[in-house]
């Protein structure tokens, strides 16, 4: 043990600091990789067994991100909220419920309210897993861990990827939810015994006496995540439909979606060790270069390389994406670290909104997502020039201890 530890001491904090980042991967899997993102791939089986359209699945989605918007928000003005433990675990519970209830009904009204629900809980227990992780990997010196959290997400993703041609094989798309529900229910049980209690109170800033870094301005970067929100969405609500859509590429349409988890899932890692190298700035403006890029090839993408390409760029560039500027966030706010999370989340979930519901619409108009595409493309070009003029990142490249 010696030539890897000092002492016991560093032996126990090694492994508990690796209990609770896994504990909140698992726990990233729930409330984003299926709680949020499952929808993707189970949307053409709603559509090709109750044919819905695109602008009601575009409307279904941009109800999860309203959801996901107003958590936001009520984590940033009420940021006790993130130390309330049982409220926390209620908020898990209605995860794992809307989950659940959605292979229950064809109520248009209902799906909405569990869109819309399930949106909410995924952006508190977001902000919070963020936090709570990020506090305990502080408290234990292993705080470089960090950006790996993000990857539950990813694994989320190719988990339902898999697993969603699986259970339509087994029973349609209503059995499809209903065990994407359960599968919740198991990972998350298992996120917690993992992760273990914590010892103190979660800390959160009071929202009058936080203190700002000199370089604390969020303006640009929250903007450049507004419109990363929104162009960013558009390829994850409609990914797998578009690819449905294309002739021939029918059968890779639902496996599409394992290909951007799996590309997702070690991005964090890859991102922040490239801004390591090259600084911050540089690695969001190559991440958001390199996602437009995607986007562009999403529009004529009709073989089945051309598609998994689309496929791997959007994963492993929107949770990079992510993880570099909550990072960049954390470093700008000081000790107001719970509240600027959840400002710059609610922007994400800004742009969130307004993607789907427009792409879904303009996609019935125009008979394809072309225009949707080109739209999405754009904003994440002005993303980046906003990142390039933006002063508030550090000058040099940050000296890595990974």
């Amino acid at each position: 043990m010696s030539a890897l530890y000092q002492t016991d001491t560093d032996f126990l904090q090694h492994r508990a600091a690796l209990r609770v980042l896994f504990g909140g991967m698992l726990g990233m899997m729930v409330v984003m990789g299926i709680g949020r993102f499952a929808f993707t791939p189970i949307i053409p089986l709603m559509q090709r067994d109750l044919a819905i359209s695109n602008s009601l699945a575009g409307g279904l989605a941009s109800l999860n991100y309203v959801g996901y918007l107003a958590g936001a928000l009520v984590c940033a003005f009420w940021p006790q909220i993130l130390r309330k433990n049982i409220l926390n675990l209620l908020t898990l519970l209605t995860c794992i419920l809307t989950t659940f209830l959605m292979g229950l009904t064809q109520s248009v009204i209902l799906w909405g309210v569990l869109r819309l629900l399930a949106g909410y809980v995924s952006a508190v227990l977001f902000v919070a897993i963020a936090v709570e992780v990020s506090e305990r990997l502080v408290e234990y010196g292993y705080s470089r861990f960090g950006s790996a959290l993000y990857g539950g997400i990813g694994l989320g993703i190719a988990f339902s990827g898999v697993m969603v041609p699986v259970m339509d094989w087994l029973g349609g798309w209503s059995f499809t939810w209903l065990a994407m529900g359960g599968f919740s229910l198991l990972l998350s049980a298992a996120g917690v015994m993992v992760a273990g209690k914590r010892t103190a109170a979660l800390q959160v800033a009071n929202k009058n006496s936080a203190t700002e870094s000199k370089q604390g301005r969020t303006g640009k970067l929250a903007t450049a995540y507004f419109l990363e929100g929104f162009g960013y969405i558009i390829s994850g609500t409609f990914l797998v439909t578009m690819i449905a859509n294309t002739p021939g590429l029918s059968g890779f349409a639902p496996y599409s979606w394992v290909v951007a988890g799996v590309a997702a899932a070690p991005s964090t890692i890859l991102w922040q060790l490239f801004a390591l190298r090259v600084g911050t700035r540089q690695a969001l403006i190559t991440a958001y270069l390199v996602q437009a890029g995607g986007l562009f090839l999403s529009i004529n993408a009709n073989t089945m390389f051309q598609a998994g390409l689309a496929a791997i760029i959007f994963g492993g560039t929107f949770l990079g994406i992510v993880a570099l500027v909550m990072s960049e966030g954390a470093r700008r706010s000081g000790k107001n670290s719970s509240r600027v999370a959840a400002i710059l989340t609610a922007c994400f979930g800004g742009g969130q909104v307004i993607g789907p519901q427009l792409a879904g619409i303009l996609a019935d108009l125009k008979g394809d997502f072309t225009l949707p595409l080109l739209m999405a493309a754009l904003a994440i070009l002005v993303a980046a020039a906003l990142i390039a003029t933006d002063k508030g990142f550090q000058k040099a490249p940050i000296k890595s201890n990974i």
